[in-house]
């Protein structure tokens, strides 16, 4: 059992008893109720916004810590312009990485997501359109939006991708039944960047990720605006960040080789 599902049904067996000792001797004070409820909330929104605590759907968010290997990923992707500044860096580094792609934008790019491919980097889903409620919808849009990702990918590619990470990192008991169903890894992050963000700034985010890379690490970071043409600032802090994992001796790998060897 994880963690994350753990302190879940602890949270709830904690409810349960506060609920069977107000029937059985008669209300608590308010404030004991309230506080209960809302730390019970705050448990299960936990649960829905952090993928790794792994409370309501499987996720891997790192790779074995005795293995100098670590996985750098882009979401957003792909992109005309970003992607290729991407890719060109990866590949003067000598490093392979893991797209987690927006099936519409594949669509509308097909050929930078074959050069993803050719290049000898992996392709995983990151929805269809980034819908950020998907997690909320009903489990049959859940599937049919991620297998239209994955068609998307294996027109342009010829690949069927294995891996999805969600829109804003968003999981549910749905998310779960429809990984399930379609055999797809969650994918989540141990290191970020935080480079999405409106006002980030390059030299901020390759330190920032600097100073976190360990053994294993699955790093997220940004190839693409969500909506838009702006560049993500780490596009721009890509180079500082290969040059931080080879001088601690880190080998970049994609996100399936990794978790491979944490498997074995």
């Amino acid at each position: 059992m994880t963690l994350g599902r753990a302190a879940l049904y602890l949270a709830t067996a904690a409810g349960l008893g506060l609920l069977l000792r107000t029937l059985l001797k008669g209300p608590v004070p308010l404030w004991i109720a309230l506080g209960a409820f809302f730390a019970y909330l705050a448990v299960a929104a936990a649960g829905v916004f952090f993928p790794r605590l792994q409370m309501f759907t499987r996720a891997v968010s790192r790779g074995s810590s005795k293995v100098p290997r670590i996985a750098l990923t882009f979401d957003d992707g792909p992109h005309p312009v970003h992607t290729p500044k991407v890719l060109d860096a990866l590949e003067r580094a000598g490093a392979r990485a893991t797209f987690f792609v927006i099936g519409c934008k594949v669509q509308d790019h097909p050929e930078i997501a074959a050069e993803i491919v050719r290049r000898g980097h992996e392709i995983g889903i990151h929805s269809l359109v980034h819908d950020r409620l998907l997690a909320a919808r009903s489990g049959k849009r859940i599937v049919a939006d991620l297998e239209a990702a994955r068609e998307a990918v294996r027109k342009a590619t010829g690949q069927t991708p294995t891996l999805f990470r969600p829109p804003v990192g968003v999981t549910s008991p749905r998310v779960e039944e429809a990984v399930n169903k379609l055999g797809l890894t969650v994918v989540a992050w141990s290191v970020r960047g935080y480079d999405g963000l409106r006002g980030a700034r390059p030299d901020k985010v390759a330190r920032r990720i600097a100073t976190s890379l360990r053994p294993g690490s699955i790093v997220l970071m940004h190839d693409a605006a969500e909506r838009g043409d702006d560049e993500p600032a780490g596009v721009g802090a890509l180079p500082a960040v290969l040059d931080a994992i080879a001088s601690t001796k880190l080998e970049a790998v994609v996100v399936s080789e990794l978790i491979e060897e944490e498997g074995t």
